[in-house]
């Protein structure tokens, strides 16, 4: 069986951010939506790490993930080409820079219909090929 988290990686891990939105709101953004390929893909996390004085770190994603930015008719496209692709999808929208817990960012998002989610960031993950296709037209986050 290949190890996942061995190079060459068979997957990829991306994170597309909207490209008019403030740096904490990108690196927040970020962070939230990489938490879900966390969270969906167990096996995507490696060991965990200590420093030669025997300090303990947590686990991390063992493998590049890769951020994007794009215009929000970019991460409109890039949501409809995930689900056409079955690829889950972590997302987070507009609204939910105005709640304060997980429960109301769920309702925000669960108040909207699909088509009109303002979503301001996403991530996937699935083979190279297809997670390549969903952020087409993104450029990498300078």
């Amino acid at each position: 069986m290949d190890d996942v988290l061995m190079p060459p990686f068979q997957t990829k891990v991306a994170v597309v951010v909207r490209d008019d939105l403030e740096s904490w709101q990108r690196l927040n953004v970020t962070a939230f939506v990489a938490g879900g390929i966390t969270a969906a893909h167990p096996q995507l996390v490696g060991a965990p790490y200590a420093d030669a004085d025997g300090t303990r770190y947590l686990p991390l994603l063992g493998m590049p993930v890769l951020v994007f930015e794009a215009t929000a008719d970019q991460l409109r496209a890039a949501r409809e080409r995930a689900l056409r692709r079955d690829l889950p999808i972590a997302l987070y929208t507009s609204d939910m820079f105005r709640t304060g817990h997980d429960a109301a960012n769920r309702a925000a998002v669960a108040d909207v219909p699909g088509d009109a989610l303002d979503v301001v960031g996403l991530a996937v993950h699935g083979p190279r090929n297809a997670v390549d296709k969903v952020v087409k037209g993104a450029h990498l986050h300078p």
